[in-house]
């Protein structure tokens, strides 16, 4: 008999079936496992270039990342140079010393970059950082003769 348990034909079954209810939520924790990674996923996909004297930075106010196609993101939702302007401007009414920190794909060129920067030091915020992924060991110099 299913379950271990034993019934006479003329008394009612008593007992909740949990098979149905355990496939259920298994389908379910499946279909989280499988979505959690696409939430996730940043607004620009952005490859950093490697740096070995690089430290955590505390989270800033105003994160800023540009795409190696250009297009830009601040604090996570997708932008343009004048909402960027906007959006620094208030901060700094807000809170003068705020600071920026730039996450920058590593085939941006030096002109979207310095656009960003000039936009960004205009609208009065001081401080700007780089951010960049830590490598294990600093790369030695070539020595190609």
């Amino acid at each position: 008999m299913a379950g271990g348990f034993q019934h006479q034909d003329d008394e009612p079954i008593s007992a909740i079936n949990v098979v149905p209810l355990v496939d259920i939520i298994l389908v379910v924790l499946i279909i989280f496992m499988v979505t959690a990674p696409l939430v996730l996923k940043p607004v620009i996909d952005i490859n950093l270039p490697k740096s070995a004297s690089g430290e955590e930075a505390p989270p800033a106010p105003l994160t800023v990342a540009i795409g190696k196609d250009g297009s830009l993101a601040v604090n996570g939702e997708a932008a343009t140079t004048e909402s960027l302007a906007v959006r620094a401007s208030a901060l700094v009414r807000e809170k003068p010393d705020t600071a920026a920190i730039l996450q920058a794909d590593k085939s941006v060129t030096l002109e979207m970059l310095t656009a960003v920067i000039d936009v960004i030091k205009t609208s009065g915020i001081k401080k700007v950082a780089f951010s960049t992924d830590k490598t294990t060991a600093p790369a030695a110099p070539s020595t190609a003769r």
